[in-house]
């Protein structure tokens, strides 16, 4: 098929190159014309693990390109995909559709013959109604213009993967020639056995708060239990296993640390609350706070053990090392990273902060630029008092911890995603401290 994705962002990226690597003929449309540029000529702006190697591959192809007119767009494709961004309103409750109805309003009046609009942006429920109406009224086409609404279900790190082979896919559709658009753009993946659930419009919309929030109350959910931990002196890490095993709960997700972060998670769990209470769902909405405030919780929680790691020991002054800026391994997205919320926090204390992280120092420096970067391990650890952990990159579960060099000769490492095995690192002569966990 010969397919549009408007919208190069985290999810239009990834997007492209993907349908580009199921046999589709793409094109995508984007405001910027530098960042155009540079995707035309294979280069990808942001850090996704196997992208930058299947944007090289398909724009050298010829399956895809990247152009900032629209109109072109609209000229070349049978199927438009929206992946522009919905981030949170300022009211920090609702999503800003401001760039859904933008792109329609640029896309409809081009489009004159028979076509599907697609919508991947995460939306509040009732928006794909009223786009629908807006661009059949704009369209020349007019109800020949089908839209179909199929939220991403993404992991960031894992975007070119979740393309590729989902657990699933949901189609919000209104008509016959619709479902038969969604099916025929993911063909290959649906052959090759991956659920397809063909809904309405509300349900289509509704499923992705539903499963992002789920998510959110399961870390907030573990994290209130690690609180629970560090109260008693029991260990997380072993209640994880005892829930992890039955069937009906699963580990997948209970990781106690720092919490949520990114651009999904925090907005659509504050999103999906404010509508259960516009729905009327007031109990679900004062569940899903309840999860938010956990969430909010854990920088001082992880600064509550930084300073029980520093007994007698102010942080005023302290040289801390944190690893990780990107909000999660596999990513150089640093929105509402939780290891630069705690980064900021040691700093406001009086802390001297070093940042290290695999990929995303340059997109941290932008939002922070008041913290210090260090390029590589190493360098990350002169002189350091402090080691924090704060992102699960592979980089420090896979460091060994005895050829580390430049701390005091007591090192301290204090694992705020509770992701380390602790044994290596007490036999090379460190004492780690652990969410929900005694002290190694």
């Amino acid at each position: 098929m010969r397919v549009s994705v408007i919208g190069c962002g985290h999810l239009g990226i990834p997007h492209a190159a993907a349908m580009a690597e199921l046999g589709h003929q793409v094109i995508g449309i984007d405001v910027d014309q530098t960042k155009v540029d540079r995707l035309n000529a294979g280069e990808c702006p942001i850090y996704e693990t196997g992208l930058p190697e299947l944007l090289a591959t398909h724009t050298a192809s010829g399956r895809l390109r990247f152009t900032t007119d629209i109109r072109e767009a609209a000229d070349f494709a049978e199927l438009h995909f929206i992946g522009v961004g919905t981030p949170i309103d300022a009211d920090g409750r609702s999503y800003d559709t401001g760039q859904v109805f933008g792109a329609i309003r640029q896309l409809a009046p081009h489009l004159d013959q028979p076509c599907t609009i697609v919508g991947k942006s995460t939306i509040t429920v009732g928006t794909t109604s009223q786009v629908t109406a807006l661009a059949q009224r704009l369209a020349p086409a007019g109800n020949a213009v089908d839209v179909v609404w199929n939220p991403e279900f993404l992991r960031e790190g894992h975007a070119v993967q979740d393309t590729l082979r989902p657990d699933r896919i949901i189609a919000g559709v209104a008509t016959t020639e619709g479902e038969k658009a969604i099916r025929a753009v993911y063909a290959p993946i649906l052959d090759a056995g991956v659920p397809i659930f063909v809904t309405d419009f509300q349900t289509a919309e509704l499923a992705k708060g539903a499963a992002n929030t789920f998510l959110g109350l399961k870390i907030s959910y573990i994290n209130a239990v690690a609180d629970m931990c560090e109260a008693a002196g029991g260990d997380v890490s072993q209640i994880v296993d005892i829930l992890g095993i039955d069937p009906r709960i699963g580990s997948g997700g209970m990781r106690p640390g720092l919490g949520y972060g990114g651009g999904c998670l925090p907005k659509d769990v504050r999103a999906f609350t404010a509508s259960a209470r516009q729905l009327g769902a007031t109990q679900a909405a004062d569940l899903l706070r309840a999860a938010e405030k956990i969430n909010e919780s854990r920088t001082d929680a992880a600064m509550n053990l930084i300073t029980r790691a520093l007994p007698g020991r102010p942080l005023k002054n302290a040289r801390v090392t944190v690893w990780g800026a990107a909000f999660k391994p596999g990513t150089n997205d640093v929105r509402e990273s939780p290891a630069l919320a705690l980064a900021h926090a040691l700093q406001q204390a009086g802390a001297h902060i070093t940042v290290h992280d695999p990929q995303a120092v340059a997109t941290a420096l932008i939002r922070n630029p008041e913290l210090d970067y260090a390029n590589d391990l190493p360098s990350s650890l002169r002189g350091a008092d402090l080691v924090v952990l704060a992102t699960e990159w592979p980089d420090y579960q896979h460091a060994e911890p005895q050829t580390l060099v430049g701390l005091p000769a007591t090192p301290l490492l204090v694992d705020c995603r509770t992701t380390l095995d602790p044994a290596p690192w007490r036999t090379a002569g460190w004492t780690v401290h652990q969410l929900g966990r005694p002290a190694k």
